[in-house]
């Protein structure tokens, strides 16, 4: 795809953490005109810096926008955020919603908008490193055709289907990734109780089926706080019966103060 044109569509960009930073600072360095959001204003300091412009309120940064784009951390962030920035937002205007909430309320969401708005679900697969060079896997449902230029800066997109699929997907991918965490958190306590060095027991791991999983928990460059990956564990668990999953989110909550922690914690 050809990416080399000059960006015009006004993007609103809401949700600042840990992902939505490198995401919104790609689009921004890609030349598209930018209004930025977070409930935390301070967060959004190295944007201004770079020429972005900050909204004091959700409705503010979307009632010019021709595509808005959030990454909030859980549904209930979504639906509060939802409600300040639907009334704002004018016809033809695509809602790219990337945070990972599931289908249901992506679905819930999308019944809201006014005539003539769009939202597609586009949750991501990849961490804060992904996101800053622009290498997501972008998991979308709807039609993607009027963003695509917008998508192509922030990653590869997979088409899933229609509204609420890409948020399905997202919870399969991504309590595969976190049960693989878990697995080799417990292999690395099997190991130690059995007197083998860590290094010896990752290095075996990786070299078999779970190599993915070790890969993430030896990662440096990733930032998925635990009590996120918990969440997306219920979000699943929420929607099938799930016993190994119900266990892993048990595991994840086992010690409340790795919660702001990389899932890498939990191995260690």
């Amino acid at each position: 795809m050809d990416i080399t044109t000059s960006p015009s569509q006004k993007i609103a960009f809401l949700g600042l953490g840990s992902m939505g930073l490198p995401m919104a600072r790609r689009l921004l360095d890609a030349g598209y005109p930018l209004t930025v959001w977070n409930r935390t204003a301070a967060k959004a300091a190295p944007l201004l810096d770079a020429g972005a412009v900050l909204a004091e309120t959700p409705a503010d940064a979307v009632r010019n926008a021709d595509v808005v784009i959030t990454m909030l951390a859980d549904p209930d962030a979504a639906r509060a955020v939802a409600g300040l920035l639907i009334p704002a937002l004018r016809p033809g205007t695509h809602w790219i919603d990337t945070s990972t909430i599931g289908p249901g309320t992506t679905r819930e969401l999308a019944a809201r908008l006014p005539e003539g708005v769009t939202l597609i679900d586009a949750p991501v697969m990849g961490s804060v490193d992904r996101a800053a060079s622009g290498e997501l896997l972008i998991l979308a449902g709807g039609d993607t055709t009027p963003v695509a230029d917008v998508l192509a800066r922030l990653g590869t997109v997979t088409a899933c289907g229609g509204p609420g699929d890409g948020a399905a997907l997202k919870l399969v991918l991504i309590n595969a990734a976190i049960g693989g965490v878990a697995l080799v958190a417990e292999s690395l306590a099997l190991a130690d109780a059995l007197g083998l060095p860590r290094d010896l027991a990752l290095r075996t791991l990786g070299a078999g089926p779970l190599g993915g999983a070790v890969g993430r928990v030896t990662a440096t460059g990733s930032h998925f706080p635990v009590a996120l990956a918990a969440k997306d564990v219920a979000l699943a668990t929420g929607t099938a019966e799930l016993p190994l999953l119900e266990t892993v989110h048990r595991f994840l909550l086992a010690d409340p103060t790795l919660s702001g922690e990389d899932l890498a914690s939990v191995a260690c």
